[in-house]
């Protein structure tokens, strides 16, 4: 397995926990009955849970370049120390972007997501010119 494939992996995982802290929060907030029903309507959710849905639909959002970038530089087999170390910073940067997410870190929830968006777009440029 190369080092981009161990990432997008790691990338799954991620957002196994993302979707699991996001749910859990929801539930905190609406209970489990609540987390039972279609919830049809506006949800009175608090802070966090509103901060977390939207980190994880960001993260969603991210998962479909970055695997397209995974594929792009396996396929080309232009997959090396560069596209390596890429795709490991976008990991880093999605396992961080949550809590800086939830949390609110501004403005270091841009800065990450940033250096991992940049880190998707050189694999793909790297793929394309190798």
């Amino acid at each position: 397995m190369t080092y981009e494939l161990a990432a997008l992996a790691a990338t799954v995982l991620i957002h196994v926990f993302a979707v699991m802290w996001s749910q859990k929060s929801l539930e905190a907030d609406i209970g489990h009955e609540g987390n039972l029903k279609p919830r049809d309507g506006d949800l009175d959710l608090g802070q966090r849970t509103q901060r977390l849905r939207r980190a994880l639909g960001n993260h969603t959002e991210n998962i479909g370049p970055f695997i397209i970038a995974v594929v792009l530089v396996q396929f080309t087999e232009t997959n090396g120390w560069f596209t390596a170390l890429c795709a490991w910073i976008f990991v880093v940067a999605r396992a961080l972007y949550l809590p800086a997410y939830a949390f609110g870190w501004v403005p270091w929830r841009s800065v990450i997501f940033m250096t991992g968006f940049v880190a998707t777009i050189a694999m793909i440029v790297r793929s394309l010119f190798g």
